[in-house]
């Protein structure tokens, strides 16, 4: 473990797991970095201290030109069910600098994303276009201030080298902070591998990481899948509360830590449908809105088969106890999602009819092609949504609010909690995208990330990041820019 005089605390433990699961490469060097954002709130809490260099050195550093004492660059293998097809992958754009720990012992790792070919680029240049890594930075930070469990984005670095894609693109590379980047992947490469020793290795790693409770436990891989579950199903119902999809649910983005990782082709609703898509390359709907539990229950599926050897030493055995495990997964998100629901309704009591209450409301909305958040926000204010189908729910639910063993103020403080002012609105996010990366023009990206920095609070001068896109403003699809 190094310290220097800029706080790095490196103690990289994933680099001492045997080498299968990762290559040690170091980042490619890129011909001019620049400091196009850097997260100085999070620098701070990650108890890291630049203030001693200038903007040009901090580039060097960020982009992987030079390395911080202590780092042990490395790319991970893993493996994922695309869209339902298994392939074998791994880190082909990013790089693992190593995992550092702050000033509380907290492990976080400091991954480049975009910083170059390692072996399993699959033929890729192993780079990232700048719209993509802003686009990440901007909704990975709304998700964390919207206190959704969220890997971070500690800066976006400028490579001042063109990207090949659909059209030539200005590179960027972005720093990632993670809680790890273990996925449901990670698993089934090692299930692959036929390597018992190793697949247990690094089960008992990822449980003392993530749920060191669990160390010891009578049966660690049954207790872990538990465990997984049950963050997936916290995690997924939180998406659901501020109408997050993220539209590309694959089993290597799936994390391990409960964490929301990967932003490609995903989007917030702005009208609501429980049908609603916006990836490109979804061309099915596997991921829309309402799938996403059904998918993470498939996903950790995958998760049972790849610990099946662990699970029990009979293979029968084992597949029972993982099927149970899995079905339970349906009534964990259920209970997670109905007091969601509530708390979004400011009901602190439970009603039996509570479930009938919500749905109704979700039918009206849908019929009605109503903005999901504005919905929320509005509620304690109906002459903002003035829909005449709606008033006899609302007077429904104002009955029902009377019988909540809670005092009228705090139902609307819970309400409050749970229901966004503002989120990153598809059309506010591609054109802020589109200055950076065409005009290089940042103001918008500034002024969109100061806004979604506080997004429970109904600020003045707030107003046209509330507003939902008129039709020619409107984003039917978003893109993975790899």
């Amino acid at each position: 473990m190094t310290n220097s005089n800029l706080s790095w605390r490196f103690d990289n433990s994933y680099a001492r797991l045997p080498n299968e699961l990762f290559s040690s490469i170091k980042p490619i060097p890129v011909a001019q970095p620049s400091l196009v954002l850097l997260n100085q709130p999070l620098v701070d809490s990650l108890g890291l201290d630049f203030k001693t260099m200038n903007d040009e050195q901090i580039a060097q550093l960020l982009a992987g030109n030079t390395l911080p004492p202590g780092a042990e660059p490395i790319a991970q293998a893993y493996a994922g069910d695309q869209f339902g097809y298994f392939n074998v992958l791994g880190d082909g754009r990013a790089i693992l600098l190593g995992e550092h720990l702050t000033a509380d012992n907290q492990r976080v790792d400091i991954q480049l994303k975009g910083s170059g070919r390692t072996p399993y680029s699959r033929g890729g240049d192993g780079r990232a276009a700048l719209g993509p890594m802003l686009r990440e930075y901007i909704i990975s930070e709304a998700m964390h201030a919207l206190a959704i469990p969220t890997t971070r984005s500690l800066a976006v670095i400028a490579t001042g080298e063109p990207v090949y894609r659909d059209t030539i693109q200005p590179g960027a590379i972005l720093v990632r902070i993670a809680a790890s980047h273990i996925r449901v992947g990670t698993f089934q490469y090692a299930a692959k591998l036929k390597n018992l020793p190793l697949l247990d290795q690094l089960l008992r790693y990822a449980t003392l990481r993530h749920f060191p409770e669990l160390e010891g436990t009578n049966n660690c891989a049954a207790d872990f899948l538990k465990a997984v579950a049950k963050r997936q199903a916290q995690l997924i119902s939180e998406w659901m509360r501020v109408g997050f999809i993220h539209g590309v649910m694959n089993t290597d983005n799936m994390a391990i830590s409960g964490e929301t990782i990967d932003y490609g082709p995903c989007a917030f609703m702005d009208t609501y449908h429980a049908n609603t898509i916006f990836s490109s390359i979804d061309n099915y709907g596997r991921y829309r809105f309402d799938q996403q539990a059904n998918i993470a229950q498939w996903n950790l599926g995958r998760l049972a088969e790849a610990l099946l050897p662990l699970l029990h030493p009979n293979e029968d055995e084992a597949i029972q106890i993982g099927q149970a495990l899995i079905r339970s997964f349906t009534a964990m998100f259920e209970a997670d999602w109905l007091a969601m629901m509530r708390s979004k309704l400011g009901l602190v009591s439970e009603e039996p009819d509570d479930l009938n209450l919500i749905h109704q409301l979700l039918a009206i909305m849908q019929k009605n092609q109503m903005d999901y958040t504005n919905t929320f926000l509005h509620l304690p204010h109906p002459e903002k949504s003035p829909i005449p189908t709606l008033q006899p729910w609302i007077d429904a639910w104002q009955q029902r609010l009377q019988r909540n063993h809670a005092s009228l103020k705090d139902s609307m403080r819970l309400m409050q909690a749970n229901n966004p002012a503002v989120i990153p609105r598809n059309h506010q996010v591609e054109q802020a995208l589109q200055a950076a990366s065409i005009d290089g023009n940042l103001e918008p990206t500034h002024k969109l990330l100061a806004v979604l920095r506080k997004p429970y609070e109904v600020a003045a001068g707030n107003e046209s990041y509330q507003t939902p896109p008129a039709d020619s403003e409107r984003v039917y699809r978003t893109f993975c820019g790899t």
